[in-house]
């Protein structure tokens, strides 16, 4: 990638910033996807290393700038892994799935209190651009652990199953398609609206115990 960004190097690898392969990443890993789901170990191993190529195209953008590099990269993760994996490198205990998720989020709590990244609400740390029904369980499950969203009764709710459910999303999808209104814009509204309220009343609450 050095040589590819050279001066005598690829006129189009030159000329690429940050910005301009922002989108490159999101597609590869999509490609993955398709590999992983079609149980292509050929297809995998090749989308992975273009996967691969994002990472190490933007370290060598990076390094050029003295930001970061490859390496910096690599070290960095492998502190975060050895950090966040207690029950593993240390003496904590962590026996069950759900055991080790709460404890690294509560790691990366402590690991971001007093940096610019430190996350005052519950809600903070879902990527913005992530497709709207993503985002929207995300939403959905970070406010559950946090006890601003308290589950509604939907007597037909408990009733589905997997395939009824995906009939019912295909359904909304082809309404929203027939009313002209595009099914991604409308839950990322609804998901605005709802992280809104979960935040007043998350700040609500951390007012009222500071009285």
């Amino acid at each position: 990638m050095a040589r590819l960004r050279a001066p005598d190097g690829c006129p189009w690898d030159r000329e690429q910033d940050h910005r301009t392969l922002r989108h490159h990443a999101v597609e590869e890993v999509y490609e993955l996807l398709d590999a992983i789901e079609a149980g292509d170990d050929t297809e995998m191993a090749e989308e992975l290393g273009d996967l691969l190529l994002q990472v190490v195209f933007h370290c060598q953008m990076a390094g050029e700038r003295g930001a970061f590099t490859f390496d910096d990269v690599a070290r960095g993760l492998v502190n975060k892994l050895i950090h966040r994996h207690p029950h593993v490198f240390g003496d904590a205990q962590a026996r069950t799935a759900a055991a080790v998720w709460e404890q690294w989020d509560r790691l990366k709590h402590v690991e971001k209190q007093g940096t610019r990244h430190a996350r005052a609400s519950a809600l903070d740390g879902i990527p913005r651009r992530l497709p709207a029904l993503m985002r929207a369980q995300k939403l959905w499950k970070k406010a559950r652990r946090a006890g601003l969203a308290v589950p509604t009764k939907r007597p037909a709710a408990g009733r589905r199953d997997r395939r009824s459910v995906a009939a019912l999303l295909f359904e909304l999808s082809a309404l929203c398609q027939e009313k002209g209104w595009s099914s991604e814009e409308l839950l990322r509204t609804e998901a605005r609206r709802r992280e809104r309220i979960w935040r007043r009343v998350e700040r609500d609450r951390e007012r009222r115990r500071a009285q």
